[in-house]
């Protein structure tokens, strides 16, 4: 920019010169650059106006746009969610092994209101009052005459319910679609399937979401519309699982236990045919959890896969197949059942006096805790711990279920001598149901250890734990405990029942064990001679009253409802009955 001087020296000099006023000249040169510099103003102001007008112009034509791709589109609810995660409501139906429903979807509608729209407040809260009996008139009435806009009356109803709501004939209540979660079957298998509830919602749609048990593990998988609505085929058979829970609930109510598990299993594989869990309840209507008190006790909790208990003398069926296994004993071995045995303050006792002496067959038949003990002290502790670390007993099973890892079992906290003997008859370690299922499969089996899953055709044999001698021998052990030992009340006419009774003194939470609660369990593989099928039957303090005297023990309480049970389930199963031979296994078909 050229400044022009005030006061050019050249003019004023020529001013004076002339005899003229040389301020004129500064004056008229003043007046000059502010006229230059309104120019220059008024130029910057005109363009700053001009890109105003076009940013206006330009944001007017976006909203007008906008506006009118809205007014051509279809109304829909606006999601209080992250943009772009749309709701996704369709879920993959469940089954069990042979393609019946256990899980599927249902359309139906949610009843919301709108206050504001309403006519009669006080009708509308007295009639919807009368329809669904759990809401409360006084409440439904305050909130339709606050200042809520929009309030959620029910989030699933009938078509019933939903005809006598559209009768009420108020424009203040409305209807949305949904898709909720259907079990058929109510109660049946209702600690396998778990549940499901509902995530984020809007008025036209809302996202089921599992709760527990397989819904909440393949909850991903359920959604997943890549799966193009193939359903989950679960490894459970619905008419068996109906015969177990029947079977179970009856033999509860009889001996007045507080609950029960049953597990039953292929023995090959490790599929889990049925599980059962008692006390249970409707996944329809899934109750809320405990939040005080102890969780057990709750019908949520899944007895057979989240319950570690100490499962007494099942256990002795591994130290004499591990002692059998290392080519310590034969079953004709004699051990010292002598008793008590003394070890420092601890003496270990049998139920019965056995004699001074049993073969390790007759340890198993009569179930002798001093007989078992006196095995564990050949073995040590070291190997045992790693052959029950081989059977599972030192994790979690992995079963698919949510609640699975929770079933960790308690070990204790140093692996003393003390600790290995009362180990060795099921004292000291606890464990689930389920890692007692598997466990037995794989020394019935064959040898390999099988793992535990509730998908049908994902069973797999793994490593071996025991040769196929050693498993004959012990499946011929388990087979004269039920025909002549602790568990003759198991025995069922054709299919060779052998099993393991266990009978466990309930821990006190402040220490040491009640003397009349115990905790009753039975184990069987069938047919013996080939087992097909592992059997776990649990009873929480269970008592026969039949006789003179009050009974808890396994063999007078578990082992007749797990008879019962295999009574009912191996024709289901597919099993003939068949007779055995008075020289052991040899077999031939029954007459039809």
């Amino acid at each position: 920019m050229i400044r022009t001087p005030l006061r050019p020296l050249a003019r004023i000099l020529q001013a004076r010169a002339r005899g003229e006023n040389p301020a004129a000249i500064e004056r008229e040169n003043l007046a000059l650059r502010h006229e230059r510099m309104r120019d220059q103003a008024r130029d910057r102001a005109e363009g700053r106006l001009l890109m105003l007008g076009v940013m206006f112009f330009a944001a007017f034509l976006v909203v007008g746009v906008r506006m009118g791709s809205l007014a051509a589109s279809d109304p829909s609810e606006p999601r209080a969610a992250t943009p772009g995660a749309a709701i996704v409501a369709q879920r993959a139906d469940i089954t069990d092994r042979n393609g019946n429903i256990l899980a599927t979807n249902l359309a139906t509608h949610a009843l919301y209101a709108q206050p504001p729209n309403m006519i009669e407040p006080g009708r509308v809260a007295r009639e919807l009052a009368a329809i669904f009996p759990d809401l409360d008139e006084a409440d439904l009435l305050k909130d339709f005459t606050g200042k809520r806009k929009f309030l959620w009356i029910k989030k699933k109803i009938s078509p019933e319910q939903m005809q006598r709501v559209h009768d009420i004939g108020d424009p203040g209540l409305m209807f949305g679609p949904r898709e909720m979660r259907l079990y058929p079957n109510g109660r049946l298998a209702s600690h396998v399937l778990g549940g499901s509830g509902f995530g984020r919602e809007g008025v036209s749609s809302a996202e089921v979401v599992g709760r527990a048990g397989v819904e909440k593990a393949f909850d991903g998988w359920l959604r997943d519309p890549a799966n193009g609505g193939q359903p989950l085929r679960l490894s459970l058979d619905l008419t068996v699982q109906a015969a177990v829970e029947q079977v179970l609930a009856g033999g509860m109510r009889l001996l007045d236990a507080r609950g029960a598990a049953a597990v039953l299993m292929d023995a090959q594989t490790g599929e889990v045919v049925s599980l059962v869990s008692l006390p249970d309840f409707d996944p329809n209507e899934r109750p809320r959890p405990l939040t005080k008190g102890d969780p057990s006790e709750s019908p949520l909790f899944n007895r057979a896969v989240q319950g570690v208990y100490e499962l007494g003398s099942t256990f002795k069926t591994f130290t004499v197949a591990q002692a059998l296994e290392e080519g310590i004993v034969t079953p004709a071995t004699m051990i010292e059942t002598k008793g008590p045995l003394v070890w420092g303050r601890h003496r270990i006792r049998d139920f019965h006096n056995y004699g001074p002496q049993l073969s390790v067959t007759d340890v198993l038949v009569k179930s002798s805790n001093i007989g078992t003990a006196r095995i564990v002290q050949r073995i040590g502790a070291e190997r045992q711990r790693d052959f029950l670390g081989r059977l599972g007993f030192l994790e979690a099973t992995g079963l698919e279920l949510v609640e699975a890892p929770s079933g960790k079992p308690l070990l204790p906290p140093k692996w003393t001598e003390i600790s290995m003997m009362t180990i060795s008859y099921g004292h000291g370690l606890s464990a689930s149901p389920l890692h007692l299922a598997a466990a037995y499969a794989t020394v019935a089996n064959g040898g390999y250890r099988v793992t535990p899953t509730i998908l049908a055709g994902q069973g797999r044999r793994g490593e071996r734990v025991i040769s196929e001698a050693t498993s004959a021998a012990i499946r011929t052990m388990l087979r004269q405990v039920v025909s002549r030992g602790t568990a003759t009340l198991a025995d069922v006419p054709g299919y060779a029942v052998g099993g393991k009774t266990g009978t466990a003194d309930k821990p006190k939470p402040t220490g040491g064990y009640y003397k009349d609660k115990v905790l009753a369990t039975f184990v069987s593989v069938f047919p013996a001679n080939a087992p097909r099928y592992v059997l776990v039957v649990s009873l929480d303090e269970p008592e026969d009253r039949t006789g003179p005297e009050h009974r808890r023990t396994a063999g007078w309480t578990a082992a007749p409802v797990a008879g019962e049970i295999i009574r009912r389930a191996a024709p289901l199963l597919g099993l003939r009955p068949e007779i055995e031979t008075a020289g052991g296994f040899g077999v031939t078909l029954a007459a039809n």
